[in-house]
């Protein structure tokens, strides 16, 4: 270790535009949309109405369990690369990652074939090729999303958006197969659910190339300054007997637990902790989009269930195209966050929000004016929609998408626990008001009851942010570690 005090270096590659990053990921996943959208219709046509809804609910049910189990170990991953790199470190681990994601995904194997029987009888009506679909599909999906999360925590913003939307083309392929007499039936469309993420992954490689080139430039003698913070943990000199010191005795784990988080290298503790958290967090928000439609449909025999549904598109849509925004704020504000640019982190959150307070506004008033119109004739269900009530839906989209800022922001400074606390608060309640008959009318239930729940995940999430601004970046010392040799030793 050096001698004299030395400020860490910056990463070796200047730190890309969130707002670029925001952007080329809009354009990819607003194509995905579109392609996806496309997928459905193509089969729509092609199969007949059974086989169709069979196809849609085995996507619906593949999607609330990747965005479960898959999403928390991108998220993780995105944030430890970005706040590795953001500390200067070219090389980063993946092999906690990678034995988390296993993890998963081996649960859900498990959890699959023990439920082999009721999946295939009672889900997909005796087609056990639905079920191979399911779980080959889920299964591809664990290496679709991580390498998401290591694209993302690069700031690789074009091949994420190529990686999804090269998905989305792969599995549309499908349905256009039988389309055109090339292929028939319904597995062969639904075989496109299952090969798309694994078609996906012809990206990777051009992200290794790119990587490597990345490191020959940071090689070059100019360059060669930005690696000197891989080998420094702290800016003040420490001594052989201090470090001793600090990594032996009873807090020996807690203190190197904190040198490994002060570096941002991630320990298995760690690791598991914040996606463990982060599966609460999507389960929650699955709860929010999808209880609505299922205790409507559970308590009435009418077709209100399929208007909750169409409702409540009013805010997939937006929440859809906001995952770009998200994927590339979490590296963003992660990188701002370990280097202690904390107004420009406080400027990117507040800058979101304003943006989407606008948008919410803009959507809340069109369906104030003409959201019945729109949903009668968009949807050709003869359905007599309160216009107040589709204005409370837009409220509560606007209000999601702010959580969902206050989240990236929580996340980035670890404080995923706290954050999993308020959407699952969020989530009790709404499903306790859905289940409640406070209001006979089921869709105005869900309505107010939406706009509620993301009032209160808003508020709360709001409240984190607000304390984690108190104290930005805070690293607490492990009990036990009270010696000055040990504050040292975990010092930056």
């Amino acid at each position: 270790m050096s001698g004299s005090s030395s400020p860490r270096q910056a990463p070796s590659s200047a730190p890309r535009s969130y707002t670029r990053g925001a952007r080329i990921l809009s354009l990819g996943i607003a194509a995905t949309g579109l392609l996806t959208l496309g997928y459905f219709a193509i089969a729509s046509h092609v199969l007949g109405e059974q086989s169709a809804k069979r196809i849609d609910l085995l996507w619906s049910v593949m999607f609330v369990i990747i965005s479960v189990i898959y999403r928390p170990v991108e998220q993780l991953l995105s944030r430890t690369i970005a706040e590795r790199r953001a500390h200067g470190h070219a090389m980063q681990s993946m092999r906690i990652p990678a034995a988390i994601q296993a993890g998963f995904a081996l649960l859900f194997l498990a959890a699959a074939l023990a439920l082999h029987g009721q999946l295939v009888d009672h889900v997909f009506d005796h087609y056990a090729a639905l079920y191979d679909v399911l779980v080959v599909g889920t299964l591809a999906y664990a290496a679709s999303y991580f390498a998401r999360g290591w694209l993302a925590g690069h700031e690789y913003f074009a091949l994420y958006g190529g990686l999804v939307l090269m998905e989305a083309f792969a599995r549309i392929c499908f349905p256009l197969a039988v389309a055109v007499g090339i292929a028939s039936g319904q597995t062969a469309v639904a075989i496109g659910i299952a090969a798309a993420p694994l078609v996906s992954l012809i990206v990777v490689p051009a992200a290794f190339a790119r990587q490597g080139e990345e490191r020959r430039q940071a090689a070059s003698p100019g360059h060669a300054h930005a690696h000197e913070a891989d080998t420094t943990l702290a800016q003040a000199p420490i001594t052989t007997d201090e470090a001793e010191a600090a990594l032996a005795g009873p807090a020996a784990e807690g203190v190197q637990e904190a040198v490994a988080h002060a570096s941002g290298e991630l320990s298995l503790r760690r690791g598991t902790g914040f996606a463990g958290w982060v599966s609460g967090i999507m389960l929650s928000e699955q709860t929010l989009l999808n209880a609505a439609v299922l205790t409507v449909a559970a308590t009435s025999r009418s077709a209100l269930a399929g208007i909750v549904f169409n409702v409540l598109l009013i805010t997939r849509a937006p929440l859809q195209l906001f995952q770009a925004i998200q994927t590339s704020l979490l590296p963003h504000l992660t990188g701002l966050d370990a280097t202690e640019s904390h107004a420009a982190f406080d400027r990117a959150v507040r800058l979101t929000v304003l943006a989407i307070a606008g948008f919410a506004a803009a959507v809340a008033l069109g369906l104030l004016a003409i959201g019945p119109f729109v949903m009668t004739h968009l949807f050709g269900q003869h359905h007599s929609y309160d216009r107040a009530g589709l204005a409370l839906i837009g409220v509560g989209m606007g209000l999601h998408l702010v959580s969902g800022t206050l989240n990236q922001a929580a996340l980035a400074r670890n404080r995923a626990r706290a954050a999993a606390g308020c959407w699952i608060l969020a989530a009790a309640l709404f499903l306790a008001w859905m289940l409640v008959p406070v209001l006979d009318d089921q869709l105005l239930r869900t309505e107010v009851g939406y706009a509620g729940a993301t009032a209160v995940l808003a508020l709360t999430l709001a409240a984190v942010y607000r304390r984690s601004r108190e104290r930005p970046g805070s690293r607490a010392a492990p009990a036990g570690a009270q010696s000055a040799s040990t504050d040292r030793a975990i010092a930056r």
